[in-house]
Parts: structure tokens; sequence; C-alpha cells
């Protein structure tokens, strides 16, 4: 049997049904290169439920989505779009409008100098304008309705287009991977799949028409208070029960980092400040050069003339502590997950909760456990910057060549020489990224940081915003951005150069 022959008879078993189509079809797209132009009736006609029914998952969601896209615009106009909230309002507006001109006339009729009434005639007068410009922005919406209709409309005929030139490509690409793999489960076109599909849209769609002509409907989930209620006062209990078995412990880390941080703000705000200059800018100079040199002398005198000198000091010691704390602890464990996959796999998910859930949330149990202060804020930012350093340490590890450390067992290396001067020589260039990283997201927090009790910059720029002082905040701002590139480029040392 000749390689065509085998292959159309493959082309048919792949297919089900209308073999002979879907023959002719994939010969002229495995014939040229590019994308060849071609149209399935069927895939534009039935859209999901055709690509449901051939299990092209990839492309069956998207156009799903635009079908449902579509209908929730069409249904959503035909229901009068958003002029129906603005007829509503307007006719809110209406209502209080006569009522409080009705008031407005009865204090007129008693005493019509008198402040009151011309109060309520002043009331009356600026409800009036604003129902009718109610009325009019409802008016305006409700003419905007074709247009969201014929959005709609194309939407779904640009999707079911796009359904049938797309089709007979994906189909040839399954039946190449289908020829690879021998599977038999994703040959024909599978009835039970493209009933499934048919009834997704069965169900979605009269419940988007459904929700537009009736709103209150499916307007809110049918949740019971109640349970938010009883959640919230189970977590209270559980943290206060954990805020006070955990006391004695808090308040040691909580004394430890105050003595850390008062060393470091000691060191930094005490000593003349042309010691501390001329230190800050030897290190630049030292570690990544002349032009981080010159950035470094620019950032310092920005902050040293716009008075930030002393606070920004503050700030680099609440910065330097967490920063400590997150390497001390970031460094060892991204080693042992980079030897570890077991360990990698638990402490992933820990990582990607500290990294994703938002600050203001975990400050809450922060708050509780180690009260308001710097301690507070150190832990806070320790939590929110320590993931990157572990990340890029642990891939780091993983990511020296086996070659090089059997290189070093041949020639009888130790566990502990293979570490230090195989593992993490080599994996350095990662572990430098994580740690430049986790001082970056250190100082991200300083701003929030300064709403728990923590001193320097992110206090300024707190109060820039509880006073809407915007040059104010601007500068502050830009000082945390100097601190931010300086540390960032004497960090990577001579990579910055």
């Amino acid at each position: 049997m000749s390689d065509h022959s085998a292959r159309d008879e493959a082309v048919e078993r792949f297919a089900g049904t209308n073999g002979a189509y879907y023959r002719e079809a994939f010969r002229k797209i495995g014939e040229r290169r590019g994308f060849v132009p071609s149209f399935n009736i069927a895939a534009a006609l039935l859209g999901p439920v055709w690509l449901g029914g051939r299990r092209l998952w990839s492309a069956f969601w998207p156009f799903l989505i635009a079908d449902l896209l579509a209908v929730v615009l069409i249904a959503f106009a035909l229901a009068g779009g958003a002029g129906t909230e603005q007829g509503a309002r307007a006719e809110r507006l209406e209502a209080l409008a006569a009522a409080r001109l009705s008031e407005a006339r009865a204090a007129n009729d008693k005493d019509a100098a008198s402040s009151i009434a011309k109060s309520l005639t002043r009331s009356a007068a600026a409800l009036e304008q604003a129902a009718k410009e109610a009325r009019q922005a409802a008016e305006d919406a409700r003419s905007g309705a074709s247009l969201i209709v014929a959005l709609g409309g194309g939407l779904f005929i640009a999707a079911r287009l796009a359904a049938g030139v797309l089709a007979n490509h994906l189909a040839e690409r399954r039946f190449r991977e289908w020829r690879l793999e021998a599977d038999a489960r994703k040959a024909g076109f599978s009835l039970p799949h493209a009933a499934g599909a048919a009834i997704l849209l069965a169900v979605f769609e009269p419940i988007i028409a459904i929700h537009f002509g009736d709103r209150t409907l499916f307007d809110a989930f049918p949740s019971d208070p109640a349970w938010n209620s009883s959640a919230a006062a189970w977590l209270d209990r559980a943290i206060g029960a954990i805020s006070s078995a955990v006391a004695p412990a808090a308040n040691a880390l909580t004394r430890t980092i105050n003595a850390m941080l008062g060393l470091m703000e000691a060191i930094l705000t005490e000593t003349p400040w042309p010691v501390v200059m001329a230190v800050i800018l030897a290190i630049a100079w030292q570690l990544a050069g002349f032009r981080v040199f010159l950035l470094t002398f620019v950032a310092i005198s920005y902050l040293a003339i716009l008075g930030y000198w002393e606070k920004s000091m503050q700030t680099v010691a609440l910065l330097g502590t967490a920063a400590l704390i997150s390497i001390a602890i970031g460094i060892p464990l991204g080693v042992l997950c980079g030897y570890n996959r077991r360990l990698a796999a638990v402490v992933r998910p820990l990582l990607d909760f500290m990294q994703t859930m938002p600050a203001f949330v975990y400050l809450i149990p922060v708050i509780a456990l180690f009260g308001i202060g710097k301690p507070s804020g150190i832990i806070a930012t320790v939590i929110f910057g320590i993931p990157p350093v572990v990340r890029l340490t642990a891939l780091g590890i993983a990511s020296v060549p086996a070659s090089v450390r059997e290189a070093a067992v041949a020639f009888g290396a130790s566990r502990r020489f293979i570490l230090f001067k195989v593992d993490l020589p080599t994996a350095a260039p990662s572990i430098m990224a994580g740690i430049s990283q986790t001082i970056l997201m250190c100082l991200s927090m300083v701003v929030i940081a300064a709403l728990i009790g923590a001193k320097g910059l992110g206090e300024d720029v707190l109060h820039a915003l509880q006073y809407a002082a915007q040059g104010q905040g601007l500068l502050a701002g830009l000082a945390i951005l100097l601190c931010a590139i300086v540390l960032d480029r004497v960090v990577q040392g001579r990579q910055a150069r």
C-alpha cells in the first residue's frame, strides 16, 4: 500500500464522518507552506459545538467565550443597556425634585423671604436640573443600544467565520498528533462531547437573557450574611488564642528585631553625615564602578539638600534589617529547595501565597501578634520580600550542570566542598539576582510599613496622601526611587558597569 493510500485511510479513520472532505482538505494543507485558505461550513455553523465534538479544547473555550460575550452584548443592549440604570436614577431624582418643590411652595406660602424657603427653592431647582441631565444621559445611552447590538452581532459572526477558517487547520494539526500518539480516543466526531458543548450553550445563553430581562434574578449570589459573621468571629477567636500562645516568642522576636534595627539606625544616623556619605560613595565605587559612583553622588545630594537624609537613613536601616533577615532565611531555604524537589513542592505554594496575598491583608495578623511599630513593619516586609531570594536561589542550585558536580565528585570532593566551591559559585548570578529583587521588594514596602508605625521616607509619602500634598509626595517618592536604584546598582556590582 502506498504512503498516500495509507494516509488517506488514516484520515478517514480519524475524521469518522465526511472522510472524503477532510482527506482533500488535509491534502491541500499538507502540500503548501504557510496558511492555506480553507473554510469548514459545519464548524462555522456549529461553532463551539463542532470544536467540542472534535475535542479541540484549546480552541473550544475561546470560541465559547466569544459566543457568550456576543450574547451578553446583545441582551444588554436589548434590555436598555446603561440607559436602564440612568432612567431609574432619573426617576428617583424627578420624584425627589417634585417632593422638594412641594416643600418649597409650602415654605414660600408661609414666608417667602425666609432662609428655609430660599434653601428649599434652590435645592428643588438643583434636583430638577440633575433629573433633566440624568434623563438626557438615559436617552443617550438608549440611542447607543443599536451600536452595542451591532457590536455583539459582529462579534458573533466574526467568531463563527474565524471558526470556519481555522477549523480544518486545527483538525489537521490534531490529525498529525493522533498519528504520532495512535490514541483511538481522539479520532472521529464525539457526539457526547458535542452534546456537552451544546448543553453549555443551551444553559448559559438563556441565563444571560433572563438576567438582563429581570436583573434581580441573578443579581447577587444567594449567600447568608450570618456565614460571614460566624467565620469572622471564629477567626477573631483563633487569632486571639494564637496571639496568647505565642506571646513569649513574639516578645522575644520583637526585642531581637528592635535591637538589630536600633544598632543599624544608630550607625547610620548617629555617625557624622560626612563619614556616612564618604563610606557609601566608596562602597559604590569599589563594588560597581565610576558610573554608579556618580549616580550615588547625585542621589545622596538630592536626599541631603531636600532634607531627607535622616529619614532616608532610617529607611535604609529598616530595609537593611528586613533584607538581612530575608537573605539569612531565604538563601539556606533556597539551597534546600534546589536539592530537594519534595521540599520545593511544599515551599512553592507558600511562596505563591506570600507574594500574591495583598500586604494589607497579612498586616492584620502581624499587628495582632506583634503589635504596632517598627518590628511589625519589618516582619511584614520580610514576608513580602523573602520569596524572590528563595525562588532564584533554588533555581540557581537546580540549574547547576550535573557534569560539573560529577567532575568534582570524580576528584574526591566532599559534599561541603561541592556546596561552597561548586554549586554556590555556579549559582551566584541567580542568587545575586534574588538578593537584588528581595531588596527592591523590601523597599517597596516602606509606605505600607509606615501605616503601622515604621518611620522613614514612607511616613512622608503617607502624610502627603493624607493631606493631598502632591508636591511633597512626589519629592518623597522620588527619594525612595533613588534609594532603590542606588541599592540595586550597588548590589549588582560589576554587572552594573
